[in-house]
């Protein structure tokens, strides 16, 4: 998958700010990831569903932004089940403000709890690695929106943003649903 097919934060967020809908891009993405590393089945098409009934009060969504979430779904499986590790959160550009970087990291990680519960519901059985994950998940998402902005400060988002994604596909490697050979995703260009 190369980069000019993919979503970015921004033009996901000026979509989201457009239709009018009280939501974020991270979040949104969050859930999404959160949902397919608990195990959600590739053949399922309900996560529209389940995003839905979480924006916008249960109202329908507005056709731009159902079609973009649609979109970043498929390139969550695609970069998911990426041999490479291509795999990344969607968020803030490194250009962007390490206020606004934190907050949409701790958004993100809030979303993929909230994903990987609604998946995970019934099942009681998690690896002592994903439960970790998922306390430190936790944890990040409660940190505080005030951020220095220096050196040190970059370094440390740097690192939890690198541990959240890894641990993502932990959690896939260990609880995700990989579709059949046959049904892999295609590359929507």
């Amino acid at each position: 998958m190369t980069d000019e097919s993919s979503l970015d934060f921004a033009s996901v967020q000026a979509i989201i700010t457009t239709e009018n809908v009280k939501a974020h891009g991270a979040e949104i993405h969050g859930v999404l990831t959160g949902l397919v590393c608990a195990g959600y089945c590739f053949e399922s098409n309900d996560y529209i569903n389940l995003v839905n009934d979480m924006l916008n009060n249960g109202e329908g969504l507005p056709n731009p932004l159902k079609n973009t979430i649609k979109i970043m779904f498929s390139e969550v499986w695609q970069t998911i089940l990426d041999d490479s590790y291509g795999f990344k959160l969607l968020l803030p550009d490194d250009d962007d403000s390490i206020e606004e970087r934190g907050h949409a990291l701790g958004v993100w990680v809030q979303g993929f709890n909230l994903g990987f519960g609604l998946q995970h519901k019934n099942q009681t059985t998690l690896s002592e690695d994903v439960k970790e994950i998922l306390k430190d998940f936790g944890e990040i998402a409660n940190l505080s929106d005030e951020f220095e902005d220096d050196e040190a400060t970059e370094q440390a988002y740097y690192e939890i943003s690198e541990y959240v994604r890894m641990s993502a596909l932990l959690c896939f490697t260990e609880l995700g649903s990989p579709p059949e050979p046959n049904n892999k995703p295609d590359v929507i260009h």
